[in-house]
């Protein structure tokens, strides 16, 4: 392993040894919490434009297998503290190294990540650069940005997946970037599921006559996207709709409300999401850099979830529209099941058994 650095956009230069692909790569830097599921987390697609730092100190222990892929890599870069080249696993297929090798993706290892993490939660996210040298001029750093997101990590053509045994209703999701457990979650509970792309107009869906409509997650600034925004204004109300993380944002936004982007988001398998109005807090898995402001929707939304640390919006109930979305991930691989019984309210609602 060679010599190379993190150098931020504040300045700041971390020194770790090169993993990964040869060369430089420029990202948005954000860190994940989660002590498992690092596979997961190279292939959500919800990662695009973004250097990961893993704040779990060991990754790599247990190697790549790729059944637990969740899409198509779409990370810029990746930090550890130290990487297993060893990996002992039943599963395990081969060593992290070669599959960023094989994805094209700069790594770094042997960096202080409770340094850094600490830094992103204090100043916030900021952009950084992987080199194997330490640029005199920031500019490339600092005037880069997430672009065209959901265009670039979105399907190009309709795939229909089958029920795991009969079929007991159709549902549409519409790809912003989903994550394969969401199609799995569907097809076990007997929905055949039909994928389609972002671009794809409400007529068309609607023309499809299915039973549901699935929104999936998916990343970057969820006001960038308005033609999927402009599709769910003639969506809602005209079927059940359960919307995941950016589905529930781009659902927010259609429905007359307001997105923020949080310091520093919240990305990991262990975030607490308490009931509003209930006694229940869940623990859930999350990836997201924005968050909808529940008093833009007053009279329109009813909030349903609350983020326990920092108290912001994670789901909301359109009970007139037939449809609820949340920020956080019900299907969560890798991460806690607590809260996929939401599947079955989205079942039940496609059934005409529950109101959202």
């Amino acid at each position: 392993m060679k010599k190379s650095y993190l150098i931020l956009e504040d300045g700041s230069v971390f020194e770790g040894l090169q993993m990964g692909a040869d060369g430089t790569t420029v990202g948005e830097l954000v860190f994940t919490t989660g002590m498992t599921g690092y596979l997961e987390t190279l292939t959500d697609p919800s990662y695009y434009g973004q250097i990961v730092i893993q704040t779990f100190p060991l990754i790599g222990n247990y190697g790549v297998i790729e059944e637990d892929f969740e899409g198509k890599t779409a990370v810029k870069g990746y930090v550890v503290r130290e990487v297993c080249d060893t990996p002992s696993n039943f599963r395990n297929q081969y060593e992290l190294d070669k599959f960023l090798k094989s994805q094209n993706i700069c790594g770094l290892c042997g960096v202080d990540t409770r340094q850094l993490t600490k830094l992103i939660r204090e100043q916030g996210v900021m952009n950084a650069m992987i080199s194997d040298t330490v640029p005199e001029d920031l500019k490339v750093i600092k005037s880069y940005s997430v672009t065209d997101a959901v265009k670039n990590v979105s399907c190009k053509e309709i795939q229909v997946f089958p029920p795991e045994k009969n079929k007991i209703f159709s549902v549409i999701l519409i790809d912003y970037g989903a994550k394969k457990n969401i199609i799995r979650s569907l097809c076990k509970r007997g929905c055949e599921v039909t994928v389609v792309p972002h671009n794809t107009s409400a007529e068309d869906i609607l023309a499809l006559k299915p039973d549901g409509i699935m929104l999936s997650n998916g990343p970057g600034d969820p006001t960038e996207n308005t033609f999927c925004i402009d599709q769910i204004k003639k969506l809602l109300g005209k079927l059940p709709i359960f919307g995941i993380c950016l589905g529930h944002q781009l659902t927010a936004l259609a429905a007359g409300g307001k997105t923020v982007k949080l310091k520093y988001g919240h990305r990991g398998a262990n975030q607490p999401v308490k009931e509003v109005g209930g006694s229940r807090t869940y623990i859930t898995s999350q990836n997201h850099g924005y968050a909808v402001v529940s008093e833009s929707l007053k009279g329109k939304a009813e909030l349903t979830f609350i983020n326990a640390n920092d108290g912001s919006c994670e789901g909301l109930s359109y009970p007139d529209k037939n449809c609820f979305t949340v920020q956080f991930h019900p299907e969560a691989c890798a991460g806690p099941k607590d809260t996929d019984f939401l599947f079955d309210r989205f079942i039940n609602m496609m059934g005409g058994k529950e109101n959202a």
